[in-house]
């Protein structure tokens, strides 16, 4: 499929996402380290750097529980929409010793979010599949942990697996082949060595399976600093990703998911739309005032 240079950008974002919280309402428990708030800082970033007017800009209509079980089994998503703050003591009583524990500790409403999540990649996918779009955002989405059954990894609800059911039922004339590839490297691997696996593997499977789109999940705990990651990424080189597959003219979903020192992801994410756009090398590395500019 041969795209135009300018591709048709679209991005989603919900205005709420930033009120979740995955704290843990138990008294004298910490602040955990998985923050929603950050997409609505990235959001505050990339409208500061004006780039809302060369989108799409949507707000998709929230994940239902019946769009939950497409992938998840109904006892899963029963759980995780009871889970909230009042009914944290008595769940975790019940469920604690059951093979399909959602959450080792109720966490704010994080079934709402995860509404916001996977409404989002839905949309995205839609937009894919119809030809809207050439390129969509959702950097709400790409929580790829979580199993049929339980969480994992901070993930409640698997929205990608969501994604790509909803791009199977709907690509009119092509086979959808599911491919996920991990590159093992070593700690703190540098922009040049991820690279040096990045693009061959990448081209292979492109080559090999030729999908008629791609979903990217843009885990940014590789960046260096992060507070669990233990690579070295830099910003540049995490983006390496989303610029060759632009280069490749295959529709793309870009979605994000880890990444865990705030300030690091919301530049990363912010620079990545601006490569959907095609427009990173013109837009100005010192940032602009916005509402968390310090």
């Amino acid at each position: 499929m041969s795209l135009p240079d300018r591709r048709r950008v679209t991005y989603y974002f919900d205005p709420e996402v930033g009120g979740y919280t995955y704290d843990a309402p138990q008294k004298g428990e910490g602040r955990h380290c998985m923050k929603p708030h950050r997409i609505f800082i990235t959001h505050h970033l990339v409208r500061a750097y004006n780039m809302l007017d060369k989108m799409h800009v949507l707000r998709a209509k929230r994940a239902t529980p019946e769009d939950m079980t497409r992938f998840h089994t109904d006892e899963c998503v029963n759980f995780l929409q009871r889970d909230t703050p009042e009914t944290a003591e008595d769940l975790t009583y019940k469920y604690t010793r059951s093979q399909t524990v959602i959450t080792p500790l109720s966490r704010a409403y994080v079934f709402e979010f995860c509404s916001i999540a996977a409404g989002g990649s839905l949309a995205a996918a839609r937009a894919i599949s119809s030809g809207a779009a050439d390129i969509a955002i959702n950097w709400a989405g790409g929580l790829h942990h979580a199993k049929k059954r339980e969480a994992s990894g901070f993930c409640y609800i698997n929205d990608i697996n969501l994604a790509i059911l909803e791009l199977a039922h709907t690509p009119a004339s092509s086979t959808l082949t599911s491919t996920t590839t991990t590159a093992t490297s070593s700690r703190g691997i540098t922009d040049e060595a991820y690279k040096s696996l990045l693009e061959p593997i990448i081209s292979k499977i492109l080559e090999v399976f030729r999908p008629s789109a791609v979903i990217l999940q843009c885990d940014a705990d590789s960046l260096a600093g992060d507070k669990l990651g233990e690579l070295n990424l830099s910003m540049h080189g995490h983006a390496a990703c989303v610029q060759f597959l632009r280069k490749q003219n295959v529709p793309l979903m870009l979605l994000g998911g880890g990444g865990y020192t705030a300030k690091n992801v919301v530049r990363t994410w912010c620079y990545q739309t601006a490569c959907a756009l095609a427009i990173e090398d013109t837009i100005d590395p010192m940032l602009p005032y916005n509402a968390y500019f310090e």
